[in-house]
């Protein structure tokens, strides 16, 4: 196996500059640990190189992530512990980093699902969040998720963390315009529900068996008015006082799943 000894390999500094600014042309994105290598190879997500410890190879997962590399033929290479942490973006390394080719699909492609539940993040710049979204939206089954214009990069390195592989298995479109995705929606005739603490009514009270796109604010100022307006209606998680807010992606699980129970209760009746 081909070896990485030096900080200055060209595998190292691509690693660095993706974790310093994706470059969204190039549909290169950054794995860093094993469970989300993992991920990503049983979504068969193309690896174009993978680097780890010689400790990590050696161990059960490691053999195995390897071979399923090789089959695929990806560069895979051993490196020393200082160059896996040149790599690496994380404070401390799971001990393998790798560079993946994956692009988001556009809204006509994920608005073909029936029936649609899907969600958008319109200004939730946190990458934690957002792939904290992800997540949620891949645990609820959701047919899209949506990381609009002015929200985290969604195949960022620390939002693919925080999503921890459902961003490879959720269908994602990546800086949408927010007024054109709602536009596209209700084109397929997907009701756009937007939420907002404290306004409209209480999402237990709302029909969401449909076909539905939630719309979602970000961290402190929400959803703007003219976001808002956009919504066929505003829905609210009724929340004991004096909390008046939840984290955006604890919000998202909330209401996805309760339109998940709502189906899934239509089903059995």
């Amino acid at each position: 196996m081909p070896v990485i000894a030096s900080r200055h390999n060209p595998f190292v500094q691509r690693c660095r500059a993706l974790a310093r600014r994706r470059d969204a042309t190039s549909g290169e994105i950054l794995l860093d640990g094993v469970h989300l290598l993992a991920d990503a190879l049983a979504a068969g997500v193309p690896i174009a190189a993978a680097a780890a410890t010689r400790a990590l190879w050696e161990r059960d997962e490691g053999r195995a992530i390897r071979r399923s590399l090789e089959r695929a033929g990806s560069r895979v290479f051993d490196a020393t512990t200082a160059v896996i942490e040149a790599a690496s973006p994380v404070r401390a390394p799971a001990g393998v980093v790798a560079i993946a080719q994956w692009a988001p699909l556009s809204l006509p492609e994920v608005f073909g699902a029936a029936p649609a539940l899907a969600v958008c993040a319109a200004g939730v710049q946190d990458p934690g969040n957002l792939g904290a979204v992800i997540r949620a939206a891949d645990a609820a089954g959701a047919t899209a998720c949506i990381a609009a214009a002015g929200s985290a990069d969604p195949l960022g390195w620390k939002a693919l963390r925080g999503a921890m592989g459902s961003a490879f298995r959720v269908p994602l479109v990546a800086g949408a315009d927010v007024f054109t995705a709602c536009a596209e929606a209700r084109a397929r005739g997907i009701r756009v529900l937007a939420a907002a603490p404290g306004r409209g009514r209480s999402v237990f009270d709302v029909d969401l068996t449909g076909p539905i796109l939630f719309l979602l604010g970000g961290e402190g100022a929400g959803l703007p008015a003219s976001v808002l307006d956009l919504a066929d209606e505003t829905l609210t998680i009724p929340m004991r006082a004096p909390v008046e807010s939840l984290n955006v992606a604890v919000a998202a699980g909330v209401m996805l799943f309760e339109a998940r129970r709502q189906r899934h209760a239509g089903l059995a009746s």
